[in-house]
Order: C-alpha cells, then sequence, then structure tokens
C-alpha cells in the first residue's frame, strides 16, 4: 500500500506535470535550490585548498544560479503557456500533415513520443539558447557578489510575445523538426540536451572569464579549471548514472503507469519523469558530488 500511494502521490504528480509542461524552468528551480545551499557549502568545505580560490567558485555558483532561474523564469513562462495552447488545440496551429506524421498511429497527437520530442526541443532547448548570454551575466556579476558576500571589493520583468504558439506551430511544421522527431523521439534526448546546454554555459564562462578585466588574474586559472572539470565530470557521470539507473527507471515507469493507467495525464507524467530523471541526476553530482573534486583539483592545476 505504501509504495501504490508514492505512485499516486499529488505532489509527486504535479511535480512530473510542471517537468514536462516547463522541462528548462524545472531545471533551472533544481539548480536553484541545489546551487544556493548545497554547492556553496560543499566548496567551502573543500580541504587543502586555497581559501580565496574556494569563495570565488562558491560566488561563481550563487551568481550563475542567480542569473539562470531569473533568466528562465521570465523566457519560458510564456513559451510553455504557447505550447500547451498548441497541445489543446493543435488544429489551429499545426498543418494536418504535421499532426498526422507526429502521431505515427497513437489515438491523439498528446500520447505520441514524436510530438512529446518536438515540443521539448522548445522546452528544453530555451536553456541551451539562453546559455551563452546566462554566462556573460554570470562572469560579470562575480565581482559584486564577492563584493557582497564576502566584503571583497572589486528591475525584471516578464517578456510579451504575441502570436508565439502560431510561430511555435511553423517551426514545428518544419521538415527538420518532422525528421529529428522519427530519428530521436526513443532516444535519452533529454539529458543530451540538458548535456549540451551545460557544455555550451561552461564554454562560454570560461571564455569570458579570461577576458574579464575584473576579477583577480591570478584567480581566473582556477575558477576557469573549476568550471570545467565540473561540467565535464558532471556530463561522463550522469551518462554513466543514466545507464545504471535504466533497469529501476523502467520498473517505476511500468508501475507508475498501472497505478495510473486511467488518468487522462497520464502520459503528461510519463514526459515529465523522463526530464526530472536526467535533471536530479546532473543536478546531484553539478551541485554536491563534484564540487569538492573540482574545486579540489582546480587549485592543484592552479599552482602547477
Amino acid at each position: 500500500m505504501k509504495v501504490q500511494a508514492v505512485y499516486n502521490n499529488r505532489f509527486l504528480k504535479k511535480g512530473l506535470e510542471f517537468a514536462a509542461d516547463n522541462g528548462a524552468l524545472f531545471v533551472a528551480t533544481t539548480s536553484l535550490a541545489l546551487s544556493t545551499v548545497a554547492r556553496p557549502l560543499v566548496i567551502m568545505a573543500t580541504p587543502k585548498t586555497n581559501k580565496e580560490n574556494k569563495k570565488y567558485a562558491a560566488v561563481k555558483s550563487l551568481a550563475s544560479s542567480a542569473v539562470g532561474y531569473l533568466l528562465m523564469l521570465c523566457a519560458s513562462l510564456p513559451l510553455a503557456k504557447s505550447i500547451k495552447k498548441i497541445d489543446e488545440n493543435p488544429t489551429k496551429y499545426l498543418k494536418t500533415e504535421t499532426i498526422n506524421t507526429l502521431k505515427a498511429g497513437e489515438k491523439t497527437l498528446s500520447k505520441s513520443k514524436r510530438y512529446s520530442f518536438a515540443t521539448q526541443l522548445f522546452k528544453l532547448g530555451l536553456g541551451f539558447v539562453i546559455a551563452v548570454p546566462k554566462s556573460v551575466m554570470t562572469c560579470a556579476l562575480i565581482p559584486p557578489f564577492m563584493e557582497k558576500v564576502f566584503g571583497k571589493k572589486s528591475d525584471t520583468s516578464q517578456p510579451t510575445f504575441t502570436g508565439l504558439p502560431k510561430n511555435i506551430g511553423k517551426i514545428i511544421d518544419t521538415k527538420i523538426v518532422k525528421n529529428m522527431a522519427e530519428k530521436f523521439h526513443n532516444t535519452n534526448f533529454e539529458q543530451h540536451i540538458i548535456s549540451m546546454t551545460d557544455a555550451l554555459a561552461t564554454a562560454t564562462f570560461i571564455t569570458q572569464t579570461s577576458k574579464s578585466k575584473k576579477i583577480e588574474e591570478n584567480r581566473k586559472k582556477a575558477l576557469m579549471y573549476n568550471a570545467g572539470i565540473s561540467t565535464g565530470l558532471c556530463i561522463s557521470g550522469g551518462y554513466l548514472i543514466n545507464g545504471i539507473t535504466k533497469k529501476s527507471t523502467d520498473k517505476f515507469i511500468k508501475n507508475f503507469k498501472e497505478a495510473n493507467k486511467n488518468s487522462p495525464k497520464l502520459t503528461k507524467y510519463i514526459e515529465g519523469i523522463k526530464v526530472v530523471k536526467p535533471a536530479l541526476i546532473l543536478g546531484g553530482l553539478y551541485y554536491i558530488a563534484i564540487p569538492l573534486i573540482s574545486t579540489f583539483l582546480a587549485d592543484r592545476f592552479d599552482k602547477n
């Protein structure tokens, strides 16, 4: 009975639905929760590491989470609402040919894995789009954050998009999106998108850090090493853990389907599970397990 209660938990279902509807914001929210508390504490607790290098790494985590969440909040809400409009009335925004192609034999478009892939390209891909501005802003905010947090000197509004559902529909109508949906709908594309976003964000951050005139020169290399090591370990470790946990995840999904077989939102919940899993794996690695290793190694690389 206790196990059954887990599959029917109201909060779990709400969380899965939120992840399915707004994957990018779910990832940003997870990152915010972990990066503002867990990661700075782990970094500052790293043994035998230069104190100033630890401070810069901790501040980078705080700045990145603040910028990332605010950017994602502003950008993802109108996008998620627009895609929901397409979900509710696909014939208004998509061509008949596109609907038939994406349905691929399913009774409804909402149950199609191909349609899920096409919409998640926008929901999770949004993180990839804002990765560069996020990293640029993170780098720029490190000096003021250092001053505020450690005393070391050195009006966001939601945009409105008219006709956004129609523009999204036009992109989904394109041949390239339909071909990608056909080829990749059964792959682990959720984790691929999140990993590519992390890689792009890190590469941008390293570039901006090397050019920054406000970050102390003798702290730049350790900060860049830390970012590169963290992301590299996170992505490789994420795929390793995903492979190890695949059977248990499949079993959970099977039991969840059985427990909620009469729910009209079952497809949405399963879509959410596939977003939540990589987000939690990568978040747990990046913000808890890896900071201790990357901060320690970055300090050693910097010294040598």
